[in-house]
């Protein structure tokens, strides 16, 4: 993995030369640290290494420098490293990452053993660590680790990542494997990020929906689901619960987010309303058809047919952003978005913002440069009920979701004071 394989909606400027420090242990797991390394270099992080004994068996300290790691560090009396090295990461780097994580060194770390570098090093750091543990089924499942892991997990400083369920390198079947580098990507972006949503349940609809007429057409639009992807990831990192509702899109999210795949408008209709009711704020990105065909053909409709032409009759879809404002009660907060072509933003939103009962409303000019459902970037314009507003310049829709949910805490704080 590079920062090429980075999803749009991940490549955010907001981490820009913060350092994660990585702890490389002795797992054949540990040449994917490298892609890891590149992937974070790649979102303007910067790194730093240090290698076990074992783990300088499987990846070298000058593969590291390469790459531009740096410093990158191995023993405890080593002569090419300073002489408090072992304390140095606590003072310049805001995580430490330790990857692939052995059940030697998860044993030692549980136990606050500093017998090497890399254990010394997490010892006296002071921030949030990051394990990610890599090992055969039987060194997971075994009772000593499960034990070592409940005390590594009830510390309030300490994230442990599960491993998956595959095939190991010596043929074994079971859990044990380091999970998918973008789930690794996404959890330390997660450790590096101000936890203010934590406590807050979130709704996001994002994506198309598609109205089929017979069973290969179907009438549509072409967003990608970015921009609701981009603030539900944005969401989840900050601490929130986040639940999307996608319409029909190949757009990753973590998989620590709940996920419902739906297809037609009534499908997300009836997704959002069912669970509205359990979430604190709904934010409707998805570009919902407004309208269906009334008939729906089972069979694949011929050409032969109609040469000359056809008619499709077409009949409105549930407004789903008017009926959640409808059904909002004390407390929720709902955020509509509006994609327009005409130029008065403010006083198209205002006017949306009214009918629809909304907190907010998020809309852009589809038709501007940088802008719409096909870029990686967007220019929002943003209104409260409060008359409270802002203009987005043209930025990644990645920190156009951060923006958005930096100026709602900034607002709703404000209003409510």
């Amino acid at each position: 993995m590079n920062a090429t394989m980075i999803p749009q909606h991940l490549k955010l400027t907001q981490y820009k030369e913060r350092r994660v420090h990585l702890g490389l242990c002795g797992s054949i797991a540990a040449y994917k640290a490298i892609d890891v390394c590149r992937a974070l270099q790649g979102t303007d992080i910067k790194t730093s290494a240090v290698l076990s004994e074992a783990g300088a068996r499987f990846v070298t300290r000058l593969s590291l420098e390469a790459l531009g790691v740096d410093p990158v560090q191995t023993g405890l009396f080593s002569r090419e490293d300073p002489v408090f090295a072992h304390l140095e990461p606590g003072q310049n780097a805001s995580l430490m990452l330790i990857l692939p994580a052995t059940a030697n060194t998860m044993a030692k770390l549980a136990a606050g053993i500093s017998d090497n570098m890399l254990t010394c090093q997490a010892l006296a750091f002071p921030g949030p660590l990051l394990i990610v543990p890599a090992m055969n089924p039987n060194l997971w499942s075994a009772p000593a680790t499960q034990e070592n892991l409940a005390r590594l997990r009830n510390r309030e400083n300490v994230r442990v990542m599960q491993p998956e369920i595959g095939e190991m390198a010596c043929g074994d079947l079971g859990r044990g494997k380091l999970p998918p580098l973008l789930d690794i990507y996404a959890q330390t972006l997660k450790s590096l990020s101000q936890q203010d949503l934590s406590g807050l349940k979130i709704l996001i609809s994002l994506g198309p929906t598609r109205e089929f007429w017979d069973p290969v057409r179907f009438w549509s639009n072409p967003s990608s689901g970015r921009m609701g992807a981009a603030l539900a990831v944005t969401a989840w990192l900050r601490g929130a619960e986040v639940k999307c509702v996608c319409g029909p899109s190949d757009i990753w999210l973590p998989p620590f987010l709940e996920r419902q795949d739906v297809v037609s408008a009534r499908e997300m209709y009836e997704a959002c309303l069912d669970s509205w009711p359990e979430f604190d704020i709904g934010c409707l990105c998805a570009a919902v058809s407004d309208f269906r065909p009334k008939t729906t053909l089972a069979e694949k409709f011929k050409k032969a047919r109609c040469d000359s032409g056809f008619n499709i009759e077409f009949q409105g879809n549930p407004d789903i952003l008017k009926a959640l404002g409808r059904n909002k009660q004390k407390g929720q907060r709902l955020i509509g978005f509006a994609a327009e072509t005409e130029a008065d933003l403010p006083a198209l939103s205002k006017e949306k913002l009214e009918k629809k009962n909304l907190d907010l409303i998020c809309a852009n000019r589809i038709t501007d440069p940088g802008t719409g459902f096909t870029h990686a970037t967007n220019s929002v314009f943003l209104l409260n009920k409060q008359g409270q507003s802002s203009l987005l310049p043209v930025m990644s829709k990645a920190d156009i979701g951060w923006t958005i949910w930096d100026w709602i805490l900034k607002t709703w704080t404000s209003n409510q004071g």
